[in-house]
């Protein structure tokens, strides 16, 4: 097994899009370079929806083509239907995201159609990509609990995993919502995938509205998965939990994964760095336990 672990950045669209404060073109711009800056290859920087919705979001297609188009970067965009894909597509994006659920009340809540549904929505994204060789990853929201129908049957989460594999997605990122899992029950879930699926295909999102999240990922790095998303300075909040935070945060999971023997590429100061700038640009606390440590350290 190799001992490189891949961390997805989902601060600048996960994150970003759960804080109060919209940030302009160039705050966000800056926060991306930090973020490349400090060593992060896989960064998901913003989100091609209608910024009367999600205001903190608008503009992703035009602070895309500001970024560095570089080989060893992986830029992507969410876009949860077609004009969205479009969108990313016009400014030379080769990777997109699209996501779902494994909950039917989540997906009615949160896109207003069942799970079925949102895969047929998909369907168009999926043909578009292919087309025009561009990579599709999938998000599948609940993995283990929802927020409206409580615990989640991992035969389902592997369903909709299933389903989006077969339709083309070369990565799906399964999202521990709501911050209630334990170790144990994210076994559970692994297995039931690891039984139909390779490892290789897919990635660990988890929250940390519990302070479950590092215990969960090393849960999940034991039965091999090696992707992981989190977002630095634990930037977002968790919309079910007022004041909880949210994703996991990036310094927090690079202090776990360099301590065990991974490698992840993160130069360590200008991690720091990053999440010093984007916390004052967002006049916030930080949410990641190392860094807070680190940077008293350092002024010490």
């Amino acid at each position: 097994m190799s001992d490189y672990v891949k961390i997805v950045e989902v601060g600048p669209r996960d994150g970003l899009q759960n804080e109060k404060q919209a940030l302009s073109i160039e705050q966000r711009l800056s926060f991306i370079n930090d973020l490349i800056d400090a060593g992060l290859k896989s960064i998901e920087v913003g989100s091609c929806v209608s910024a009367k919705w999600v205001p903190q979001m608008a503009q992703s297609d035009e602070l895309f083509k500001l970024l560095p188009q570089r080989n060893d970067l992986n830029l992507s965009l969410l876009t949860p239907n077609l004009k969205g894909f479009e969108a990313a597509l016009a400014v030379g994006c080769k990777e997109v995201a699209v996501f779902t659920a494994a909950s039917e009340s989540f997906t009615r809540k949160n896109i207003n159609c069942s799970i079925d549904e949102s895969l047929e929505r998909f369907s168009e994204i999926f043909q578009a990509a292919q087309a025009n060789n561009v990579r599709v990853r999938g998000y599948v929201s609940c993995m283990v609990d929802c927020p409206y129908e409580g615990a989640i049957d991992p035969k389902q989460v592997v369903n909709v995993v299933k389903r989006l594999h077969d339709m083309g997605c070369y990565e799906i990122s399964l999202g521990e919502t709501i911050g209630t899992a334990t170790p144990d029950r994210v076994q559970k879930v692994w297995q039931a995938c690891l039984a139909e699926l390779d490892s290789k295909i897919l990635a660990g999102h988890f929250h940390n509205t519990y302070g479950m999240a590092i215990a969960n990922i090393y849960q999940s790095l034991q039965q091999g998965i090696q992707v992981f998303d989190s977002s630095l300075a634990g930037l977002g909040g968790c919309p079910y939990a007022k004041g909880s935070s949210g994703n996991v945060a990036t310094e927090d999971l690079y202090y776990l994964l360099s301590h065990i023997g991974y490698e992840t590429g993160i130069n360590l100061e200008k991690l720091m760095l990053a999440s010093q700038n984007i916390n004052q640009t967002l006049n916030r606390k930080n949410l990641s336990n190392y860094a807070n440590t680190y940077l008293q350290q350092s002024c010490a």
